[in-house]
């Protein structure tokens, strides 16, 4: 299995930026996706963008242009750059990873709120 800690998360005003980090142990080998959700209050969990082995990423077109996903070389790292952050960005955000073995592993989340 793979273990997963977020950091990063944090109140900011509109318009700001920050960085979530998240760190991967345990059987890195096996992952392939890394990504982040995230959840808001009274909604559901919903994709933010993920990365794939080959670099390919996807973001939920609400981020397009705004987030940057990216991950280390060794699969134990995957990193979401948030600039310009919108009140609608405050949720939950959780780092998932994908892979070999039916993995699907998820971290405990980091808190992200974004005032007017």
């Amino acid at each position: 299995q793979v273990q997963l800690v977020e950091s990063g998360g944090g109140l900011v005003q509109a318009g700001e930026s920050l960085r979530l980090s998240c760190v991967a142990s345990g059987s890195t080998g096996m992952i392939n996706v890394m990504g982040w959700h995230r959840q808001a209050p009274g909604k559901e969990r919903e994709l933010v963008a993920l990365i794939g082995g080959g670099g390919i990423t996807r973001y939920a077109a609400s981020v397009e242009g705004r987030f940057s996903i990216s991950r280390n070389n060794r699969n134990t790292a995957v990193y979401l750059q948030m600039n310009n952050l919108k009140p609608e960005d405050t949720a939950v955000y959780y780092c998932n990873v994908r892979g070999g073995w039916n993995l699907d592993s998820w971290g405990q989340g980091t808190q992200v709120t974004v005032s007017s």
